[in-house]
């Protein structure tokens, strides 16, 4: 059965603390109006005395019986009523296993004391999941951890809906994380647009709403859902960064390659615009090899000087 948070007020404690002094000074009064009463009329009725003293000890006995018998009663019904809430705390009340309201009010308060006041924190809460493995969307062995803020929202739900609404949390959200993980791949490679690396905001959004639908039922809003630890598994992460070395190596060669051939190109325009040298198509396909070697190689070039003739 769905239970939802119904907000009910309590009683202020203090007012009623102040009703349970009264009766505790007529139950002490009654009291020793038992033991002294016939010493205490004698003194009284010469002297004067308190009101209260001189009330009970004009009733005599049966009056002193009936304010310790009706009293006492009354000062365990009323004292077992009271309870304190802090700020961000509430108490869910129950009556005999039956949901009764939940109490959001701060400070000294008082209920009935046959209801059951289980007290509840609604503050802002996180922890740090484990570590776990996983395979991403390659199929690549991963260890991934995440970090969740969350805060009950409604109470009865948190307290009715679930066994244990901390465990509940902490179970589903590394539940959430392990789908995420295995939704995305690791990192951008042919054909990819999002990576668990590379789109960590993406990833986070998709990680706090998966979250959030899956721990809704326990009353729980999840505020923040990120990432705190990724790495590939220590199985294979030699390979993979040999894999991202080389994909980096072939990146920058590309750029390189792409930077000579302007290069090549604005020096063969250069030297055609001036007509400083006229060169045919086998002197300009010389003349591009030789400097795509210089421009691409790893060391610096070591020219050797032609002291003759272009041609053989």
């Amino acid at each position: 059965m769905q239970v939802s948070e119904r907000t009910r007020k309590a009683r202020n404690g203090w007012w009623v603390l102040a009703v349970l002094l009264v009766v505790l000074a007529l139950v002490a009064a009654g009291a020793l109006s038992i033991v002294h009463l016939d010493r205490a009329t004698n003194v009284l009725a010469r002297v004067g005395g308190p009101l209260p003293l001189r009330l009970f000890y004009a009733m005599g006995l049966p009056g002193a019986l009936a304010a310790i018998i009706g009293g006492v009663p009354s000062m365990l019904i009323l004292g077992s009523g009271f309870f304190v809430l802090q700020p961000n705390h509430a108490a869910v009340l129950t009556l005999f296993g039956r949901y009764s309201g939940t109490v959001k009010q701060t400070g000294l308060l008082w209920a009935n004391p046959l209801l059951a006041k289980n007290k509840i924190s609604l503050r802002t809460r996180n922890f740090v999941s484990e570590k776990i493995k996983v395979n991403d969307l390659r199929g690549n062995p991963i260890e991934i951890a995440c970090i969740v803020v969350w805060k009950i929202e409604d109470t009865a739900q948190a307290m009715f809906q679930v066994d244990n609404y901390r465990h509940y949390v902490t179970v589903q959200s590394e539940a959430a994380l392990r789908h995420v993980a295995m939704s995305h791949p690791y990192d951008v490679f042919e054909g990819d647009t999002t990576s668990l690396r590379g789109s960590t905001d993406e990833v986070s959004q998709g990680l706090q709403q998966e979250t959030q639908d899956r721990v809704a039922k326990a009353g729980v809003v999840i505020e923040e859902a990120r990432l705190s630890h990724l790495a590939y598994a220590p199985e294979i992460a030699e390979a993979m960064l040999q894999r991202q070395q080389a994909d980096a190596i072939v990146a920058a060669r590309s750029r390189i390659v792409d930077g000579a051939v302007g290069m090549v190109e604005m020096a063969l325009s250069k030297l055609e615009g001036h007509e400083t040298i006229q060169l045919d198509e086998e002197r300009k396909a010389a003349m591009v090899s030789n400097l795509m070697v210089v421009l691409c190689g790893h060391e610096a070039a070591r020219p050797v000087v032609n002291t003759g003739t272009l041609y053989t």
